[in-house]
């Protein structure tokens, strides 16, 4: 048996050991400059704007939003396919069998702490050699049979192992925020591809009517030209916007056919199987009250900005982990076994064996290796922090340009509309000094058609102001107490 007194100085040993400082930097969240306002621009439109207009958005500052914002545009077709997305997307999957993979190593590297206990069970046969004794005769050959137990332990006195653990735990943190940008990203993309696609589908619809029109107009010139009425100038001339407009069908249906293939693929579908609910731009909501958190706490939100912090506390531990590497380690171990070479004595008393013994293991020239790994890491960590404060601006212009987005689509989409409504009144008074004789049939299709051609820049208007209210929700980011959990991110839940 292994004397008391021995336990006793181990233990205190270990205890002493312990209770030393861990080396290395320690972890500090990094303190942003305060901001006060994201831009110039804080809102899309003021409040005694915002009373005057049913169609105006306002910012809504300190207000969360929260992790299913998709539902903002009231569209159950919507909803239907972003939770499709969330469950059936492959890129998600994957971020979160990333996430199980760092869960998995965290839970191996915090076994390091703990003492290892190993079994073992031996048997073999030996033959000393005469000059090994000293002796003139050699001893037989013989066989032996061994069974016991080890335990060990490496004494963290550096804490290098705690930082090992540390540094695991902020790296598990790091995907399981890549996690969360990945749902974002998925949800973001979906919401934007079926506002693409509705878009396009309500630009076929203007552009065909702008072609009925034409094949109107083409046939009423080519009836005043059989009659004597109308030169074969006009004729040419209809025919020749007739085969100018149709030149607008091909693209938007290309682009209507890609975007459809990319929202199948982003639901996990091939695009051949695309049975997805066609939703109109007419059966959605525009947000009128956007959640914006404040600036300070932009940061809190995103999950990159996140993300880029836990890098920044992995690589900080990193740190510490190379600076532990610089001075000796120390293990402990201890063993009980019985040996015996009959195997029916085994396990007797007198076949009982034990041992206690430690080890220290210290550099002394490395060429310097260790002292640069020490180096690099802590450049490393000035990178990670660079990267974080990158992140950090970006995100304040991403939602700083989103806001002067939305200012601009108001004004525009109002520019759009007095355009149209003067568009109408043109067509109108142009029709009727045809039929009076002050005009001729030509200027009556150019009213026309420049009536379509607003109307499809009035659609785009709309779509983009769709789209940049998308692009301020995405780059604010859902609360992230408000968030699901991994499981729930990866189901879609």
């Amino acid at each position: 048996m292994v004397p008391i007194r021995t336990w006793r100085l181990a233990a205190g040993a270990c205890l002493g050991l312990l209770a030393a400082c861990a080396v290395g930097p320690e972890f500090k969240r990094p303190e942003l400059e305060p901001a006060l306002q994201y831009a110039a621009v804080s809102a899309p439109v003021a409040e005694d704007q915002f009373a005057a207009d049913s169609t105006a958005q306002r910012v809504r500052i300190g207000v969360a939003l929260s992790h299913d914002w998709w539902r903002l545009f009231q569209s159950e077709a919507m909803n239907a396919i972003v939770q499709r997305a969330l469950l059936r997307n492959r890129s998600l999957a994957a971020a979160a069998a990333a996430l199980d993979q760092a869960d998995a190593l965290t839970q191996a590297q915090r076994a390091t702490r703990a003492p290892r206990l190993d079994a073992n069970l031996s048997a073999g046969r030996q033959k000393y050699g005469s000059a090994l004794l000293g002796t003139p005769t050699s001893l037989p050959p013989f066989t032996y049979f061994s069974i016991g137990a080890t335990v060990s332990y490496a004494l963290d006195y550096t804490g290098g192992v705690a930082r090992s653990l540390e540094q695991r735990q902020a790296l598990r943190e790091y995907q399981s925020n890549q996690l969360e940008a990945a749902r974002l990203a998925v949800s973001g993309n979906a919401v934007t591809l079926i506002l693409r696609i509705a878009s396009i589908r309500a630009q076929l619809v203007t552009a065909e009517k702008l072609l009925d029109r034409d094949h109107e107009n083409l046939s009423l010139v080519e009836t005043a030209f059989e009659a004597g009425s109308a030169a074969r100038l006009d004729v040419v001339t209809a025919r020749s916007q007739l085969a100018e407009d149709m030149t607008a069908l091909p693209p938007l249906r290309k682009d209507l056919a890609v975007a459809s293939h990319a929202l199948s693929v982003l639901t996990g579908d091939l695009p051949t199987a695309n049975q997805l609910p066609e939703i109109d731009l007419a059966h959605l909501t525009l947000p009128q009250d956007l959640p914006v958190s404040v600036p300070s706490e932009l940061a809190r939100r995103r999950p990159d900005i996140r993300a880029a912090e836990s890098q920044l506390h992995a690589a900080t531990a990193a740190v510490g982990v190379a600076t532990s590497n610089l001075y000796p380690h120390i293990e402990l171990s201890a063993s009980v076994g019985q040996q015996a070479v009959i195997i029916g004595q085994l396990f007797n008393h007198d076949a009982r064996t034990w041992g206690l013994t430690s080890s220290l293991l210290g550099p002394i020239f490395d060429g310097g290796a260790l002292r640069a790994e020490r180096r690099a890491a802590m450049e490393v960590m000035h990178a990670s922090l660079a990267n974080y404060e990158q992140t950090v601006l970006e995100a304040f212009a991403q939602v700083a340009n989103a806001l002067e987005a939305l200012a601009q689509d108001g004004e525009e989409l109002q520019a759009q509309s007095r355009a149209e409504a003067a568009a109408r009144d043109a067509v109108e008074l142009t029709r009727q000094s045809y039929q009076e004789g002050g005009v001729t049939v030509l200027q009556v299709l150019d009213a026309e058609r420049q009536l379509q051609r607003v109307k499809l820049g009035h659609v785009r208007a709309v779509a983009q102001r769709y789209v940049d209210t998308v692009q301020l929700l995405l780059a604010v980011g859902p609360d992230a107490a408000a968030s699901p959990g991994p499981d729930a991110a990866a189901s879609g839940g």
